[in-house]
């Protein structure tokens, strides 16, 4: 096998070919290492080689539906024993895993071989991959721009060919967003059908799922079939699909009712290709005979955006310390603006962040009532094509700034200054439509529909009800069929 052969298929296709011995692990591996030398000096995708133990682990006789496919995973909540988890943080450089992440076993039962962790910023908190610690990730449809984050070292990863399908975590889109921006497929499942730890609890109150990206909806149905199921060192056990996601996409998914917006309250005026993104696939939809309408948004994006940052705040403030207490880690070691919104977080207090997971019961409901109507809600995944890197960057007087404010535990000037109000328009203004599916603890799917008159990409996303991961999976593979996307490849990595 050539690279040209290694990057035409996809995962499945991959596993097929070593059943049938046609190929070795060995000889993939060493393909995958070869498609990251040519393009991760321009990407700065992949942040650590595990070395000898991919090439042990590459040797011996692997048993799961994946046996000997090279694979990914990422550095942040996925842990490989042995090998540090830094989180994007220079605060966790040498933090190395004892044990492996539950959902790192689960990829290495699938028989996948694990050969290197990816970029992500730090402690996923950004829509962005562009870490100090590491620097920053970069599209590879154009090396000015950004493949999102808290992903983003994945997506660029596979959709440069390095792997068909790497490992990827959403806590509030970084599944969906690094999906959009490069042209991939990203599925985050509903909450508690993949599993967290054991090095931690369930993160962000539930609002964090684990899974993939990839470029065919096969390989993230068979692949999320290898990794959801219970756990009984959970708090409570989700209902698993009755059927494995990687049949139920044979099945076609019925006429559906779908309801379309790209209004949002923190974007007042999404970009133009956007909303072509959005009306495109709508007319698609149609065309395949499903039901679909223009609707106002059921819920407040704008409330929950502050919902959504208050907890996330708090909950970064708690990582910090936490950091702090068992690394001996001091400001010095964590970026500014991480050391900002630690700050925000602590000197709110407790009332707010209770307040605002109290008002997660309101965005059920409103989701809840919309789907009473309507199988499926979808928008645009991204307000805006994929940003320029250093976009969102903040300046170095502002930073110097964070960090005296941080050390003076003055968190409230911080606030008083509209800081919150910056924070929302800053970072999720291009990204105000994937929140949604976190807070509420539903699935959610972004599909590359849409290819910018720039040749970037912009996906668009379907936001289920609770147990519909197979109904999105299921649109997807309809969507795939009706408009191919695996074939496309950035030519080979531009800028």
């Amino acid at each position: 096998m050539n690279l040209d052969e290694y990057m035409a298929c996809d995962a499945t296709a991959l596993a097929e070919l070593l059943r049938e011995r046609e190929v070795t692990a060995g000889e993939l591996l060493a393909l995958a290492r070869e498609r990251a030398a040519q393009v991760n000096p321009k990407l700065n995708a992949i942040v650590m080689d595990l070395g000898e133990v991919a090439d042990k682990r590459a040797a011996e006789q692997l048993a799961g539906p994946f046996a000997g496919v090279p694979f990914l995973i990422k550095d942040l909540a996925q842990e490989y024993r042995g090998f540090a988890t830094s989180c994007g943080s220079r605060a966790l450089a040498h933090d190395v895993a004892t044990e492996h992440a539950l959902v790192t076993q689960r990829f290495l039962d699938a028989g996948l071989v694990v050969f290197g962790k990816t970029n992500t910023p730090e402690f996923g908190a950004k829509a962005v991959t562009e870490p100090d610690f590491w620097g920053a990730a970069r599209n590879p449809w154009n090396t000015g721009h950004t493949p999102g984050g808290s992903s983003g070292g994945a997506g660029a990863a596979v959709a440069a060919g390095v792997v068909p399908v790497a490992g990827a975590n959403d806590g509030g889109g970084s599944i969906r967003i690094p999906a959009a921006c490069n042209g991939l497929v990203g599925l985050k499942l509903g909450r508690g059908l993949t599993p967290y730890g054991p090095q931690t609890g369930e993160p962000l109150f539930g609002m964090i799922t684990q899974g993939v990206v990839s470029r065919t909806v096969r390989d993230s149905a068979a692949i999320y079939d290898a990794i959801i199921g219970r756990d009984n060192r959970t708090g409570y056990r989700a209902e698993l699909p009755s059927e494995p996601f990687g049949e139920s996409i044979k099945s076609a998914p019925g006429t559906l009712r779908i309801g379309y917006s790209a209004s949002s309250a923190i974007n007042a005026s999404p970009d133009s290709e956007a909303v072509a993104a959005v009306e495109n696939a709508a007319a698609l939809l149609s065309e395949l005979g499903h039901q679909v309408e223009e609707v106002s948004p059921p819920h407040d994006d704008g409330a929950l955006a502050r919902d959504f940052l208050t907890i996330w705040f708090a909950q970064l403030a708690g990582q910090v310390a936490d950091v702090k207490r068992r690394t001996g880690a001091d400001d010095d070691d964590f970026e500014a603006d991480t050391l900002a919104i630690a700050e925000l977080g602590r000197s709110a207090g407790v009332i707010p962040m209770l307040a605002a997971i109290e008002s997660i019961n309101s965005y059920i409901l409103a989701l809840a009532k919309f789907h009473e109507s309507y199988d499926l809600f979808l928008t645009p995944t991204l307000a805006t094509p994929p940003l320029p890197v250093g976009a969102t960057k903040t300046s170095a007087p502002l930073q110097r700034a964070a960090r005296v404010i941080s050390k003076l535990h003055a968190g409230k000037v911080l606030a008083k200054a509209g800081l919150l109000d910056d924070l929302i328009e800053a970072s999720l203004g291009w990204v105000p439509y994937t929140q949604l599916a976190n807070l509420t603890g539903r699935p959610a799917i972004s599909v590359p529909l849409h290819w910018t008159s720039a040749g970037l990409p912009l996906g668009v996303q379907f936001v289920g009800r609770l147990g519909s991961e197979a109904q999105l999976l299921q649109l997807a593979a309809q969507l795939e069929q009706a408009r191919p996307w695996a074939h496309r490849h950035p030519a080979p990595v531009s800028g």
